[in-house]
């Protein structure tokens, strides 16, 4: 797990629930090379390991939001999100941003529910 760039928790459970602090593409303190796909790809790898440090997985994710740092990313972040989520669909909302830490280009959130 990736040591957090400001002053938050990267999760908090609440009861049944866990909440994710927003997740980049960085890996060994760097944000990983290949574009909106390697970077969701990590960010998303960044999720699952808070996630699996907790019990849960990418199974219990309810809820995401996905911040874009391009609009025009919109189309290789659904591919990207579908091949790492498979046939889980959480609810999801999609932002255009100005900018996001460390220049990334991509950054996800997450409720899981975990009874």
């Amino acid at each position: 797990m990736s040591t957090p760039v400001g002053p938050y928790t990267p999760i908090v459970r609440a009861g049944e629930w866990l909440v994710s602090s927003g997740q980049i593409g960085l890996k060994d303190g760097a944000i990983v090379t290949g574009g909106i796909d390697g970077e969701l790809r990590q960010a998303i790898a960044n999720l699952e390991a808070l996630l699996v440090a907790e019990g849960a997985s990418l199974a219990d994710v309810v809820k995401t939001t996905v911040f874009l740092r391009h609009m025009s990313d919109y189309a290789p972040m659904n591919a990207t999100y579908v091949e790492c989520f498979g046939d889980h669909r959480p609810a999801r909302s999609a932002v255009g941003v100005a900018e996001l830490p460390l220049g990334a280009l991509v950054e996800i959130e997450a409720w899981a529910r975990v009874p």
